[in-house]
């Protein structure tokens, strides 16, 4: 066994010098994979072309991988160990560096080396402790190891909690469901190298690993089966047909390895005296002598590093594009928080910017001119010409010029201008106090329209807060206070403009207005109507004439003289009837029945005292009692000519009111535009200057958020680690590019491919034919030196 690990001390039976295998991208993924780690879980969704192991608990996954390191490092035991997904990066580093000793360092220690493999057996139990609990727990989270040995190949993989059936501990019962999801959401990507290890004691075509394999890669072009625990299957039997993928067929192909058993461990047997036992176990198997190319530790590590480094060479244009896109937005983001002021004349340049392009965004926001016009809606000048039209003028057309005003509102008017006499004209004074209501209706929706036009420009100076202004809040907060402050200047002379223009038609009523009707012709239109108005009645009294008679009949017996009669009431003693050929003023008013009495009574009592006479008179007189008048009074029935009255002020109304009402369609926006509007707009660059550019208010108006300062300095880093990882595959991207230009196209790559007798030969069919692009096929053969591996685990170039 001596010698065995002699000639196998640098690496676990590989060659002379592994590093010549995949020197050249993986690397430069490893390296990528260390300078985004940097960045947190930022860019953590850049996926990287890595090797997943993936196996049921007890399968013997932490065996093999520690059999690709040569070294005893990860936690063992009966239950499941693995309980956090643990990124497991390989360095070749040279012999010849000055300490060849092998080490390892945690991400989340950046800095410390561990020489002692236990130590770092004991730090991922801590770490897992630490995240997942000490009962058995799993977490999702990332253990990140890196280990550097001049005696191991370069590549990257992935150890994930094992596949389980039943919760121990304080595992949740859906602890299989879980571990599954975590699997999957690792070998789901599509730069996933599946590595799928079963035990060689078990039914293969039942294997939890090849299972969820199959899951994530159903054309098994990137899954690599590993059978381990060969040598303790049951005699007379072995897994030849699984190495030669004849049961479960995989493109990659599969490979058998021997573990150290449990025995092995408890003796602290050293993984080289495992790995000359396994060299020793398949040379001398009659069976597994003769398929010696898939089995064995070094073979699946060469295996691994070949395929793992097609794999980058063809995935390289992807991270490029990635990274670059990636990198172009930081570079934007960046933009928006700007630059670090320090001095007073950076301060001051970035102040005087900021105002500038404020005023000139609020202008051409206004004027429709804004570069950043939107599609979807009405903004900015346009909304506020659409007040004007839509919300002020049409209401205003809209509206009756007689609103609130009845004719009975008409006629007390009239009546009470008339005071003591009798209206022998249309008065003056009723149409000009009703005409001054109805004008001042107008004042309501005048001021409301300059409410309204005011609350869009303080939207429009909303919206004109630039990314740049948004990173300086007592900036913005001032500049909102004069913004809002010239405003309300500027929306004082307007209010006062519409209020004196409302008070201007109220107070001088110009009947001399060549639009306006007059009285003449407003008669004349009121006689007309009238005539109509009695025509529509005489010829509903024709169409019903019995109810016409019936109320003539009436009429008749209730008016006499003109003096509507009191019902039919019996004569008293005092009204006599008239005789015949007596005077006329006996058959007058009832009065000659009053005087007829008297006379009578002198005539026939000539001796009657006059205090007698007195005395009958009094007493006729208390018969008479006035009622008390009420509170309000209202007349008796309308007149015709009363009725010609309230139509005729009507119109002259209605007229009048037209007249107002244009002129105020039309003064009113003007008188916001020139005040408010535009004078907002010529004026504002000016007021904030005075206002704000001020030098000792400098370092108070530019004061950040913290917030964004912080930002700032996250996306600073950001910048640089994408910058650095652009640069180191523009770095291998020359290489590859010059390897090729070198390189010999055609039959020779053609001919250098035949010597690729494992590669060529998995599972019957060509890993590199599963290619569709002719482009990598070409970069596969022609870009790196071609290697074949020999039965006897050595390599040619």
């Amino acid at each position: 066994m001596g010698e065995a690990v002699n000639s196998n001390s640098n690496m676990p039976g590989l060659s002379t010098n592994p590093s010549t295998i995949g020197a050249s991208l993986i690397p430069v993924i490893n390296k990528l994979q260390d300078i985004l780690a940097t960045s947190g879980a930022e860019l953590s969704d850049i996926s990287m072309p890595q090797v997943a192991v993936v196996g049921s608990q007890s399968s013997g996954k932490s065996s093999v991988l520690e059999a690709l390191v040569g070294r005893d490092f990860l936690p063992r035991g009966c239950d499941i160990c693995t309980r956090r997904p643990l990124v497991l990066m390989l360095e070749n580093r040279p012999k010849s560096d000055d300490d060849s000793r092998e080490w390892g360092e945690f991400r989340h220690l950046p800095g410390r080396r561990f020489y002692d493999f236990s130590q770092i057996r004991r730090e991922i139990q801590a770490e897992t402790e630490r995240e997942a609990g000490s009962n058995k727990g799993v977490s999702d989270n990332q253990i990140r190891l890196k280990i550097s040995s001049p005696n191991v190949l370069n590549m990257t993989l992935i150890d994930l909690p094992g596949i389980t059936k039943v919760p121990v501990g304080d595992q949740p019962s859906d602890i299989e469901a879980r571990i599954r999801k975590m699997i999957m959401a690792h070998i789901n990507n599509e730069n996933c190298i599946i590595l799928a290890v079963s035990p060689a004691n078990s039914d293969l075509a039942t294997s939890d690993a090849l299972q969820m394999a199959k899951l994530a890669d159903p054309t098994g072009s990137r899954t690599v089966g590993v059978i381990t625990k060969l040598d303790i299957m049951d005699r007379g039997t072995n897994a030849c047909n699984f190495l030669l993928g004849r049961v479960v067929p995989l493109k990659l192909g599969y490979v058998g390895v021997v573990n150290r058993c449990q025995e092995d461990i408890n003796k602290n047997r050293s993984i080289q005296e495992a790995l000359a036992y396994e060299e020793r176990f398949f040379r001398e198997h009659p069976v597994y002598n003769g398929v010696s190319d898939r089995c064995g530790i070094p073979q699946l590590a060469k295996k691994l590093n070949q395929i793992l480094e097609q794999h980058i060479r063809k995935d390289l244009p992807r991270l490029k594009a990635v990274l670059n896109s990636r990198l172009r937005a930081v570079m934007k983001e960046l933009q928006t928080y700007g630059e670090v002021l320090e001095s007073k004349a950076e301060q001051g340049a970035i102040l005087l910017d900021i105002l500038r392009r404020y005023s000139d965004d609020f202008s051409a926001m206004v004027d429709g001119k804004s570069t950043d016009m939107s599609t979807k809606e009405l903004c900015g000048g346009a909304r506020i010409h659409y007040f004007f039209q839509s919300m002020f003028v049409k209401p205003l057309e809209e509206m009756d010029p007689c609103e609130n005003l009845t004719d009975d509102d008409i006629g007390y008017a009239i009546k009470n201008s008339s005071g003591l006499r009798n209206v022998l004209f249309v008065p003056e004074v009723p149409f000009e106090v009703l005409v001054r209501r109805q004008i001042a209706l107008l004042s309501d929706p005048c001021h409301q329209c300059l409410r309204i036009v005011y609350d869009e420009l303080i939207k429009i100076s909303k919206a004109c807060e630039s990314t740049g202004l948004q990173r300086f809040p007592t900036l913005r907060r001032w500049l909102n206070e004069v913004v809002r402050k010239c405003l309300d200047d500027a929306a004082k002379p307007a209010d006062i403009m519409i209020r004196n223009l409302i008070e201007m038609e109220m107070d001088y009523i110009n009947s001399s207005h060549p639009r306006f009707i007059g009285g003449n012709k407003a008669v004349e239109l009121a006689v007309q109507q009238m005539r109509s108005s009695q025509e529509r009645v005489e010829t509903e009294r024709v169409s019903t004439p019995e109810r016409s008679q019936v109320s003539q009949t009436v009429a008749a017996k209730s008016v006499v003289n003109g003096v509507p009669k009191q019902g039919n009431q019996p004569q008293s003693n005092n009204e006599r009837p008239a005789v015949a050929g007596g005077s006329s003023s006996t058959r007058t008013w009832g009065i000659s029945s009053l005087f007829g009495s008297r006379a009578s009574s002198v005539g026939s009592s000539a001796n009657g005292s006059t205090a007698e006479t007195l005395n009958e008179v009094e007493q006729i007189s208390a018969s008479i009692q006035l009622k008390e008048p009420p509170s309000i009074l209202r007349p008796l029935e309308m007149s015709e000519n009363e009725a010609t009255e309230i139509v005729v002020t009507k119109l002259l109304v209605q007229s009048y009111f037209d007249i107002v009402r244009k002129n105020i369609q039309d003064l009113v926006p003007k008188a916001i535009m020139h005040f408010l509007v535009n004078n907002t707009k010529r004026n504002l660059h000016n007021t904030l200057i005075q206002t704000l550019y001020r030098e000792d208010l400098f370092e108070e108006l530019l004061q950040e958020y913290d917030d964004i300062v912080g930002k700032r300095k996250h996306a600073q880093e950001m910048l640089r680690v994408l910058r650095q990882a652009v640069k180191t595959l523009a770095e291998v991207g020359s290489d590859v590019e010059s390897q090729h230009r070198t390189s010999s196209p055609g039959a020779g790559a053609s001919a250098e491919s035949s010597k690729f007798p494992e590669t060529n030969q998995w599972n019957g069919s060509s890993y590199l034919s599963t290619s569709s692009k002719p482009r990598a096929r070409k970069l596969l053969y022609s870009e790196e030196p071609s290697l074949f591996i020999s039965s006897n685990g050595g390599h040619k170039y």
